[in-house]
């Protein structure tokens, strides 16, 4: 059995989801969603808060793992300026405003190469964010984002699997902005308990993309319940650790392996 943490969408990060498989050369799909609600600052003098609905659909043969992100976004904020469902940074509006509608649509692709005589797994990545949000809405940038890193998952005993990654994201820049790109970052251990119970503990984080903005950190707590191998429910909470992230974010959902 291997425990792979999926990171995605609003890369603070909301753990989504945390799979429990056997790889094989069977090919799969799997249709996942996750409603999630955060609230914070994030090194504003305003608070923001965020819905974020993301399903997704995720196609799996042996080592190869590609998968499409597709989001409903809600935000009510006084000028936050966000990109992948995060906030990155200000406009300097005054205004309070609640705007919704399509998010960041996330595509990105993983393929693992298995290690030997107890050296972890290399997970090589690639992902890109498109810019579908709206602009004009304060959504998103408008703008596509491109990524790609490093991860390692490994095996301790029978029940403990520890995972990091390293990234590193071109951040897609509107004219006048003074964004640049930014390093992501994450480390934590999933443990099983039975076949059904996955509890993942984590550390996350990222680079500010805007000059005077603090970096975000949060730590992170997920349990799955697998009603069947890949297919469960999902819950989570993430609790800001600097000023760049959230206050707090919490979330439930679930997945469907077929």
């Amino acid at each position: 059995m291997r425990i792979v943490a999926v990171l995605t969408a609003t890369q603070i990060v909301a753990v989504f989801p945390v799979l429990a498989y056997a790889q094989s050369a069977d090919s799969t799909v799997t249709v996942g969603s996750m409603a999630t609600y955060t609230e914070g600052k994030f090194g504003t003098d305003q608070t923001t808060k965020i819905w974020y609905v993301p399903t997704y659909f995720q196609y799996q043969t042996g080592a190869l793992r590609l998968k499409a992100t597709i989001p409903y976004i809600s935000v009510e904020s006084q000028g936050a300026v966000l990109s992948g469902g995060t906030v990155i940074g200000t406009s300097g509006s005054t205004k309070p405003v609640t705007r919704s509608g399509l998010g960041d649509i996330w595509l990105d692709g993983k393929y693992t190469i298995r290690g030997s005589g107890g050296m972890p797994d290399l997970v090589p990545y690639a992902k890109v964010k498109l810019g579908t949000a709206s602009a004009a809405d304060g959504l998103g940038t408008g703008k596509n984002d491109y990524e790609t890193g490093l991860g390692l998952e490994g095996i301790i005993g029978t029940r403990i699997f520890p995972f990091a990654t390293l990234g590193y994201r071109w951040i897609g820049k509107p004219e006048g902005s003074s964004l640049r790109d930014i390093a992501t970052y994450d480390a934590g251990s999933s443990f099983t308990f039975g076949e059904q119970h996955v509890l993942t503990l984590m550390f996350a984080g990222r680079q500010s993309a805007q000059p005077g903005f603090p970096a975000a950190a949060d730590a992170i707590a997920a349990w799955n319940y697998n009603l069947k191998p890949g297919s469960g429910l999902q819950v989570y909470v993430d609790k800001g650790l600097s000023d760049g992230s959230p206050d707090y974010s919490v979330g439930i959902g679930g997945q469907v392996r077929f």
